[in-house]
């Protein structure tokens, strides 16, 4: 089982540190390869630069009151539910179709539904 894994190619796994400016400030992000390339994948697909990715998806969490402590770690999950949020269906792999024009509140509220946990009934 592992062997998918461990066989992969290791430049996946490899960090890479770019600067990024956001809100006219440049700081640092430390990504695994995977990531940054998950990230630009998402980028092309709304005609964003990279850089103009992660400032908006910074920017937008701030607005929504997150304390983005770790934002490495954030971006990593973004990735992650990205490709996740495909698998399910909710975002067409089709690259021509922008994040931007789907329906991100009903998209949110399938996959609450997904992911709630069943009531159970006690028996009497």
């Amino acid at each position: 089982m592992c062997k998918l894994f461990i066989g992969a190619d290791s430049d996946l796994w490899q960090p890479n540190t770019r600067s990024i400016r956001i809100d006219g400030f440049v700081t640092s992000v430390r990504l695994e390869s995977f990531f940054w390339g998950t990230l630009a994948d998402i980028a092309r697909r709304d005609g964003l630069s990279l850089g103009r990715l992660i400032s908006r998806l910074y920017n937008e969490s701030i607005e929504e009151g997150h304390d983005i402590e770790n934002f490495t770690s954030f971006l990593r999950v973004c990735c992650s539910r990205y490709l996740s949020l495909q698998l399910a269906g909710e975002i067409p792999r089709d690259i021509n179709t922008p994040i931007g024009s789907l329906d991100a509140d009903g998209i949110l509220s399938r996959e609450r539904k997904r992911h709630a946990k069943p009531v159970h009934s006690s028996a009497l």
